[in-house]
């Protein structure tokens, strides 16, 4: 498949491969998702009609813990895309140390077209066929791209009445009254930050003269966006799907107030605008095109999968990347990116805080106790910093990229989970 996902996820991972001995019988496992669920979902639309969507759950590797993943609704949602972003969960945990496999699940739908009673009749239809292979002990969903904690609610209802007892710990990213975590919500962006911190005292960089520019204005473009604002970083473009603003003389800019204007208007608006001031000579409107190739200090991509490619590499001006979507960047863009000499810190390590605030949830669940936002962060910050300590080491150790550095640290974890698992259970 032409610019396949999961062809690019297999491609990090061969590369890394080179770095470290496992078994021959292990990397073939490491290739192929355990499980792979397909199904159809019949939902009763307010008009009488019925409409059935197609619903997927894949399950890849189990070794370390769990099935972990979240499930997301997209019109162009499709097996491959869903192959390899579970792939990259089971890497991703790995890399940050916790418990847990990786998995990943999605529905073919623009949810913007349902109403509110027809989403849920989708989402607790889709735990209604998952059931058998899901649950707590065993694969632990979680919110993605267009699905949220009313959704998870919606879910882990569904899943408590089929299992006879109420059970929070079967899904993740759920609203606090009913088991969520305090600080959920923000701890992708949260360990994001954490990240680009440790990696701004490595390169011994001052905060407030580093200029960024956000792709993607979501949950994780905007909390990210606005946690570095609040930490003296200059924002100076933001964009969403139908583009964005640009600071064109370096200013910076309050993401609060950009996504005030769009939720007033509908898009983010080429002027900036507070209150009833707005300045449209010191900011433009920009195309995420535009920014992805704009002069910054760092470019975080926090959209889409696929953005930066062998085709726009080359175009480049930032200093550092820090992908806080998944997958944004093909394989041999990222050869083309570290010839340059751009760093580009990955996925699985700097858009790990959301997994790992998923796991405090489970435990937070499975324990039957409540965490308060302060108790998050105080466990967040110290797993992502050292996180991306031991990825940096890695690096020169072998004197590879960061992408590299965070698989070889990952196979290594899985591979030995497997193999002592293999022992046990012989």
């Amino acid at each position: 498949m032409a610019g396949s996902p999961f062809r690019s996820a297999l491609a990090q991972f061969e590369k890394a491969l080179q770095y470290v001995e496992i078994d021959a019988g292990i990397v073939e496992q490491l290739k192929k998702p355990a499980r792979l669920a397909e199904v159809n979902i019949p939902v009763a639309m307010d008009d009488g009609s019925m409409k059935v969507f197609l619903g997927y759950r894949v399950q890849y590797n189990d070794a370390r813990g769990p099935f972990k993943g979240g499930i997301r609704y997209h019109p162009q949602v499709h097996l491959d895309e869903v192959k390899a972003l579970a792939f990259w969960m089971t890497i991703k945990c790995a890399v940050v140390g916790i418990p847990f496999g990786g998995g990943k699940g999605g529905v073919k739908v623009d949810p913007r077209r349902l109403s509110a009673g027809e989403l849920e009749r989708l989402s607790r239809g889709w735990v209604q066929k998952m059931f058998p292979i899901i649950g707590p002990d065993v694969d632990v969903p979680a919110p993605d791209m267009y699905t949220n904690s009313t959704v998870m609610g919606w879910m882990v209802d569904e899943y408590s009445k089929l299992a006879g007892k109420h059970t929070p710990a079967a899904f993740t990213g759920k609203p606090i009254e009913v088991g969520g975590l305090d600080g959920r919500e923000d701890s992708t962006a949260q360990g994001g930050v954490f990240v680009i911190k440790e990696l701004v005292k490595k390169l011994k960089l001052t905060p407030s003269k580093i200029r960024i520019a956000v792709q993607g204005f979501g949950n994780v473009g905007y909390y990210t966006a606005k946690l570095l604002h609040d930490a003296g970083y200059k924002i100076v473009a933001i964009s969403d799907s139908r583009g964005g603003i640009v600071s064109v003389n370096g200013k910076d800019m309050d993401p609060a107030v950009v996504m005030k204007t769009k939720k007033e208007k509908g898009l983010i608006d080429g002027c900036y605008c507070v209150g009833t001031v707005c300045d449209c000579e010191n900011y433009k409107t920009i195309t995420n095109k535009q920014l992805l190739e704009m002069p910054c200090d760092i470019l975080i991509p926090a959209a889409m999968e696929n953005q930066i490619t062998n085709v726009n590499a080359g175009r480049i001006k930032a200093k550092i990347i820090v992908e806080m979507a998944n997958g944004p960047t093909a394989p041999d863009a990222d050869t083309k990116l570290f010839k340059r000499g751009i760093t580009v810190v990955p996925d699985i390590l700097a858009n790990a805080g959301g997994v790992s605030g998923s796991y405090f949830e489970w435990v937070q669940n499975r324990e039957g106790s409540r965490w308060k936002n302060h108790d998050v962060i105080a466990k967040l910050e110290p797993l992502m910093r050292e996180s991306f300590d031991t990825v940096w080491a890695t690096a020169r150790k072998h004197e590879v990229d960061l992408r590299t550095a965070a698989y070889i640290i990952a196979i290594k974890r899985i591979s030995e989970a497997m193999k002592t698992r293999e022992k046990i259970y012989k």
